[in-house]
């Protein structure tokens, strides 16, 4: 029953805004892969290349992450590392 109630108050502020009731949102990194679209796959990805500098050279990437890049140029430590493998193989999992 508790569960059910922590469901119904997540999908709430899912639904009308978490910012606006003064609680971040859950970031992408907390989420468990299995359950993200192909295009939070690739924003939850790139959004760790793009903390560390990375340099896009797409236009899609240019466009959401801009086109500045700075040290140490999208080098990832170790669990970034394994987050970014996760992700890709889902990605490649869900045909992305």
């Amino acid at each position: 029953m508790r569960t059910q109630k922590i469901f119904k108050a997540l999908s709430l502020i899912g639904a009308i805004g978490a910012g606006s009731m003064g609680v971040a949102p859950i970031p992408a990194a907390a989420q468990d892969p299995s359950y993200m679209s192909c295009e939070e796959l690739w924003h939850a990805r790139n959004r760790i290349y793009a903390r560390n500098g990375h340099c896009f050279n797409t236009d899609r990437g240019r466009a959401v992450f801009g086109a500045g890049c700075f040290p140490p140029y999208g080098r990832l430590s170790g669990w970034e590392k394994s987050r970014v493998n996760q992700l890709q193989m889902w990605e490649r999992r869900k045909g992305c």
